[in-house]
């Protein structure tokens, strides 16, 4: 039987938004009732703080980077922490060790994948949210996912980070033999400017196979994140809600037809 979906979100350009639209992708996969794992692949730990768990990153071994190493050696208890929208493998202090400790492995890129294989039992989806660059934790949540969801901000400097990623995704691709699809793109913080609709406008030409979801900039988005949950959690609504649900819905036809591995 096939497992969860899988879903990386990334873009090594930081400062975009990422770790705000992977929380409330999986909030809104959650509100449509679907069990989901989430898991904080970085090191800065700032989804691990966005939904409130933040205590966690200072834990004892064993850790993330534990479980990486030697899945087999670490229980899943260990590292999966309990929120009211998902269950969160939160990142730790000691993933700031984490590229020269994986790069030291045989199987450096493809760790994730054999820890996910052992932990995603009884979950319909995993949201993975990237550090914001490449190198070996984003190499491991690609191959391990195959699925990419892109934030982006409606600013000319995403023409060249999403030519570079996915000029990267393609090394990736053959050097693994593994075929990674764009599922979302994902313009954040739009305001009402003559550049952003002209970005808009350029993704969509661009990427006219990719769905586009369109985020404007609303304070309630960062009131969620401080108050350690998604959008659909927190006391103050917001129409980007409809959003994150189009594009949960999106994702829901998309891999429809997988079953989940009880």
């Amino acid at each position: 039987m096939a497992g969860p979906a899988r879903l990386c979100v990334t873009n090594q350009k930081g400062g975009v938004g990422k770790t705000t639209v992977a929380i409330n992708v999986a909030g809104a996969l959650n509100e449509l009732g679907r069990n989901v794992l989430f898991v904080d692949l970085d090191p800065q730990g700032n989804a691990t703080e966005g939904l409130g768990l933040l205590e966690a990153y200072d834990d004892e071994p064993p850790t993330l980077l534990d479980a990486l190493i030697d899945p087999e050696a670490v229980s899943p208890d260990d590292i999966v922490h309990s929120h009211s929208e998902m269950d969160v493998v939160t990142s730790n202090i000691d993933m700031n060790a984490a590229a020269s400790a994986l790069a030291r492995q045989s199987n450096a890129e493809t760790l994730l994948e054999d820890l996910l294989d052992g932990i995603e039992e009884g979950y319909e989806y995993v949201i993975v949210d990237c550090p914001p660059h490449l190198g070996v934790l984003t190499d491991n949540a690609l191959c391990a996912t195959e699925n990419l969801v892109i934030p982006a901000l409606t600013e000319p400097t995403s023409k060249r980070s999403l030519e570079l990623l996915f000029d990267y995704v393609g090394s990736l691709e053959m050097d693994h033999d593994v075929e990674i699809e764009p599922v979302a793109l994902v313009a954040n913080r739009i305001e009402t400017t003559r550049e952003d609709e002209e970005m808009l406008a350029w993704f969509e030409d661009a990427l006219p196979d990719v769905p586009l979801y369109r985020v404007r900039k609303r304070v309630a988005l960062q009131r969620a994140f401080t108050d350690g949950k998604s959008v659909f959690e927190a006391d103050e609504e917001t129409d980007m809600e409809t959003v994150f649900t189009a594009l949960a819905e999106t994702l829901e036809d998309r891999f429809s037809t997988r079953e989940v591995t009880a």
